[in-house]
């Protein structure tokens, strides 16, 4: 089986690969339609592709090879670079070659790229373009609160503040509307996303970017894995007899790690259970973000469970102790 390593940027990228007397090449590629599917129309049949995830910058060749029949794996270069060894320089063909080097090597671990649907494309594209306007939201009412405090105030200034949140609170609700609207004209999509903010704490924003970063719950189907990805889940930091404490790994998803903190922030303000349990954490010494990481594991865990069982979030189930005899962890309702 032949492996084309293929680093991505922007405007083109690097191919490397062995020709039929084992001899290695190189070409190069303009990142554009055409020029990729000329490319793919001289890939041999049964060939795989290894790329670099370089996200948007692969979008395109990820999407025509599905099209085109060919395998690719899209693998981050943090991996490549510490699967191989000491390694010295760099540049767009050696970084190719590496990569078919690591897919030469490596190929059990390699796990095939399919692209995304449309509707899951167009609300990813929605959402990103929500995050920026709320973002510019938040940077004109801080500059706002700032020029509060001179002693003399801009009229005209203002006048155009207020035009322009206006408008920015506007974009956003009409973001907000085709979001839930593309959500609710799939099915699937829709079930999912109803059976997540029935969860106390989970709200409309969590809920799309569990849907989207998790694939609907199926590239990232359990509460482990999403855990792990989120930036959630404690890791081992142990070595012979040294014994340190678990930590969580920087290698996360920020912004689903920061909207699953704000869900577990209100669910600890509003829901009696978690307060107790956050008080008697507090009690027993624990840190504060040791506790509101245990929180958005619960969190996780109950978004997952709601989603499998197709069972909405109820106050009024409980799940019996497990160790008691004859008791399946099953849910009681509360008399």
């Amino acid at each position: 089986m032949q492996v084309y390593g293929i680093d991505l940027s922007k405007e083109r990228f690097d191919v490397n690969f062995l020709d039929a007397n084992g001899k290695e090449k190189h070409r190069t590629v303009k990142n554009g339609l055409s020029a990729i599917s000329g490319f793919l129309s001289t890939v041999p049949t049964g060939s795989v592709l290894c790329a670099e995830n370089t996200g948007t910058y692969g979008d395109l060749l990820v999407f025509l090879c599905n099209r085109c029949g060919v395998s690719i794996a899209l693998v981050p270069g943090y991996t490549v670079k510490h699967s191989l060894g000491l390694v010295k320089g760099k540049s767009d063909p050696i970084d190719a070659a590496r990569l078919r080097e690591y897919g030469e090597r490596f190929f059990d671990k390699l796990s095939f790229k399919a692209y995304q649907s449309e509707n899951m494309s167009e609300l990813r594209q929605l959402f990103a373009l929500r995050s920026q306007l709320v973002k510019a939201r938040k940077e004109l009412i801080t500059g706002a609160h700032a020029r509060e405090q001179m002693p003399m105030q801009s009229v005209k200034a203002n006048l155009i503040l207020k035009a322009s949140l206006s408008s920015l609170d506007e974009q956003i609700g009409e973001v907000e509307k085709e979001i839930s609207l593309i959500i609710m004209d799939d099915a699937e999509m829709a079930e999912n996303y109803t059976l997540s903010i029935s969860v106390f704490g989970v709200g409309p924003v969590i809920a799309t970017n569990m849907i989207i970063k998790t694939g609907n719950f199926k590239a990232i189907d359990t509460a482990r894995k999403a855990a792990s990805y989120a930036g959630v889940c404690p890791f081992p930091n142990t070595s012979g007899n040294m014994v340190g404490k678990s930590k969580t790994s920087p290698f996360a998803d920020k912004e689903l790690k920061s909207l699953l903190y704000m869900g577990a922030k209100a669910t600890v303000k509003h829901n009696k259970e978690y307060q107790l349990y956050y008080q008697k954490k507090q009690q027993e010494g624990k840190p504060h973000y040791l506790i509101m990481n245990n929180v958005m594991n619960k969190l996780l865990r109950t978004i997952y469970s709601v989603v499998k069982n197709k069972t909405p979030y109820s106050w009024d189930y409980v799940c019996l102790d497990p160790r008691e005899k004859n008791v399946n962890c099953s849910e009681k309702k509360v008399a």
